[in-house]
């Protein structure tokens, strides 16, 4: 189940459970605050006449009131000289949907004492598991680090002999001439 919901000029699709920043509403923490229904979506019924989905109640809780990142507002034209920078952070209420029409929101239940206990004992089991992971990886560390070195390149090659020959022969031919 989800319904749309007008505040501050917006409207936000929520459901229970959901937590949204809107523009700031009166209140303190804890407070419960009352939303402007346009729409309910339920999993066979749609109610899109905001006059009949006004009836059904859209319960907040506030969580926290605060201040939204900065933002900067830059006025520039052109060949003027008129340049204006100005900050703007906007005041902003974080809420917590926790009713729509006659269904409630409730809090996921903490671990119990049967769960506790049994993560208890699984986790001797994960750490020894860690830790034969951590002594496999360490025995084979030193078997790459033992690869060879690469191989260093071949000498440059010298001219044969043949060809040595060959070039004596010919210096030898132009002295004679």
């Amino acid at each position: 189940m989800y319904a749309i919901v007008k505040t501050g000029g917006k409207q936000y699709k929520v459901a229970l459970g959901d937590k949204l920043n809107v523009e700031k509403l009166p209140g303190e923490v804890g407070d419960k605050v009352e939303l402007t229904t346009i729409c309910v979506v339920d999993g066979k019924d749609v109610i899109a006449d905001p006059a009949k989905a006004a009836e059904t109640k859209v319960e907040a809780v506030v969580v926290e009131q605060f201040k939204d990142k900065k933002v900067i507002v830059f006025k520039f034209k052109k060949r003027k000289n008129y340049k204006r920078k100005r900050g703007h952070r906007q005041n902003l209420t974080r809420i917590q949907i926790v009713q729509i029409g006659s269904e409630k929101y409730k809090e996921p239940a903490k671990k119990t004492a049967k769960k506790a206990a049994k993560d208890a004992d699984e986790a001797p089991k994960k750490a020894e598991k860690a830790d034969k992971a951590e002594k496999a990886a360490k025995a084979d560390k030193p078997a790459k680090d033992a690869k060879k070195a690469p191989a260093k390149k071949a000498p440059a090659k010298k001219a044969s002999a043949k060809k040595a020959e060959d070039e004596s022969a010919k210096d030898a031919d132009k002295k004679s001439e």
